[in-house]
Order: structure tokens, then sequence, then C-alpha cells
């Protein structure tokens, strides 16, 4: 592996050996890489896809931000300054 990382952190950076080793590298027909094949780009894309975790909270946002423009925009409400 390049040097690059040597700079990068104090000689007390507690993994250090490990960032240096890099990656490892498996033959296409060696034991891990038998065990552990590939994962097609398909199947990783849907792994790190992003989800709605919270169903229908961005439009609940949007719509109660187009409430309170609204309502802001409206020059019938007035809102009274505190003395």
């Amino acid at each position: 592996m390049n040097n690059t990382y040597n700079n990068a952190f104090p000689s007390s950076f507690r993994y250090k050996n490990v960032l240096e080793k890099g990656k490892p590298v498996h033959d296409k027909y060696d034991s891990f890489s038998l065990k552990h094949p590939a994962m097609d780009l398909s199947r990783r894309a849907k792994i790190f896809s992003p989800f709605d975790a919270l169903k229908g909270f961005d439009d609940e946002l949007a719509k109660m931000q187009t409430d309170v423009t609204d309502n802001y925009l409206d020059n019938t409400i007035h809102i009274d300054e505190a003395p």
C-alpha cells in the first residue's frame, strides 16, 4: 500500500497499522471468495438505497410549511407583538 496515510495521522493513532495494511486482495477461486462471493450490483444497490423511515412525514412537513406560509402571507391574520 502507498504511504499516503503516514503523514495524515499522528504516530499515536490507534488503528494506524490496520489502515496501512489496506484492503485485502483475494483470488477469484481462493477459499474466502468461494465462501463469500461478490454481491451483484443490483442487490448491493438495494441495501444502500434510501428509505422512508417515517412514512408520510415529508408530506406533512410540506403541508405544514404551505399552511404557515399562506397564513403569514395573508394580511388578515395579525400577530400581536409582545410589549
